[in-house]
């Protein structure tokens, strides 16, 4: 069992927090962070480096000047790729490149867990009972990690709906702000300390803060709907008027013959 240490905005301490080692994976697995920080890392990149050969760089084609009797030793286009701004060899021309790797749900956050359990082992994270701020002030964030003798590069964890805190730690130099759903093995192991709020850390723990979506170390905070599709636009004719029949003009039998008489 770790009691980890609560701490008020001034830096004094005023009650712990029990956290049982087993919730976190017990030990701490070396491997498995390892893979993790790796395909955190890799899902990160976005494959798209590309370099230039010598028949892509712009320039001119034409000779720099004659083959034979200058002294000089031969020399063809100024896109070679012996010449400073020429081409480069063995360019990279693919379209897309795909570093993706994937690790299965749970020891994605069986990783989240034990990088936490690091942290609490050596000491390294900083909790407070409350973290709110009436306006955002980076003076009065900067005073609180002072207090509790943070130094080095800091990730702060936060509710999404603490948006003064979000603001007020944004300008401060090494240190970056996450939403405590988000919180990952690469976050984690990149930054020396975590400052996060006690309520905060509770749902990360009792797993109320995640979602299933932790594939690139991005989580959702509710699950995507899809939209129903929309029905078909039913195509309707507009209906004309029925054109009354012409009839036919012929004298009547009677009269016909009353003529002929």
């Amino acid at each position: 069992m770790i009691e980890l240490p609560i701490y008020n905005k001034t830096g004094k301490k005023v009650d712990t927090l029990a956290i049982d080692e087993a919730q976190l994976g017990g030990e701490l697995r070396p491997a498995l962070l390892k893979q993790a920080y790796v395909m955190f890392h890799a899902n990160r990149r976005q494959g798209s480096a590309r370099t230039k050969n010598r028949s892509r760089v712009e320039g001119s084609t034409r000779k720099i000047y004659k083959q034979k009797h200058t002294g000089n030793a031969r020399m063809g286009t100024v896109r070679t790729n012996i010449r400073k701004g020429g081409g480069v060899p063995f360019a990279k021309l693919r379209t897309h490149e795909d570093f993706r790797r994937d690790m299965p749900k749970k020891m994605r956050r069986l990783a989240n867990r034990n990088a936490l359990l690091a942290k609490l082992v050596d000491n390294e994270v900083k909790c407070f009972d409350d973290l709110g701020f009436e306006a955002p002030k980076t003076k009065e964030f900067k005073g609180l990690l002072d207090a509790v003798g943070v130094n080095r590069s800091c990730l702060v964890a936060l509710d999404s709906a603490n948006r003064n805190a979000a603001l007020s730690a944004r300008n401060l130099e090494d240190v970056n702000t996450i939403r405590i759903d988000q919180l990952n093995a690469f976050d984690l192991l990149n930054h020396r300390f975590l400052v996060v709020e006690k309520a905060s850390l509770q749902g990360f723990i009792n797993g109320s803060a995640w979602t299933t979506n932790e594939a690139n170390g991005e989580t959702a905070t509710a699950e995507r709907v899809k939209p129903k599709a929309a029905a078909p636009k039913r195509v309707t004719r507009k209906k004309t008027a029925a054109k009354p029949r012409a009839r036919a003009r012929t004298a009547s039998r009677p009269a016909k013959e009353a003529a002929e008489e």
